[in-house]
């Protein structure tokens, strides 16, 4: 039963990634190039969208990796390691590079939405918020997998 949910689990990441890899592929580009018409006075505009899109979904599959190689810990029933607790905690600098990005990002979504429309600079918002929320869950399941994993060691010392 656990192979299969853990198998269910890494199809589901699998899936995930699926869309923004597509996001990448075909819209990215795409809002650049309209970033750099509507500011042809601001010539490093394209590529500052590059680097905020490109940089996030960076972080966003090496999260995904990390959380691909969780999902092996469990099934080598090795979760409750040192290498578990790594992986959370490169999955929560992922969320906070993320964050980061799109926070440093906000003035250039400004930008575009207050020439096209206010909805689109909202999108950064929330971008920053739930990879700001993934960041806070996953600092309490690391800390929260650190204890299981020091009572476990304590509890085999005195075995």
């Amino acid at each position: 039963m656990k192979r299969v949910s853990t198998l269910i689990l890494k199809i589901a990441v699998f899936i995930i990634g699926l869309p923004v890899l597509a996001l990448c592929i075909f819209l990215v580009p795409n809002m650049a190039n309209f970033a750099a018409k509507l500011y042809p006075d601001i010539a490093p505009i394209k590529y500052l969208v590059f680097i905020v899109m490109y940089g996030a979904a960076i972080a966003f599959y090496f999260a995904l990796y990390q959380a691909f190689k969780l999902l092996r810990f469990i099934d080598e029933n090795t979760a409750f390691s040192e290498l578990a607790v790594k992986s959370l905690k490169n999955i929560k600098y992922c969320a906070i590079t993320i964050s980061g990005l799109y926070v440093l990002g906000l003035p250039l979504f400004h930008f575009i939405a207050k020439k096209v429309d206010p909805p689109v600079g909202l999108l950064g918002l929330i971008i920053v918020f739930a990879s700001s929320v993934v960041a806070v869950f996953v600092t309490i399941v690391q800390r929260l997998l650190q204890e299981v994993i020091n009572i476990k060691s304590e509890n085999d010392l005195t075995v």
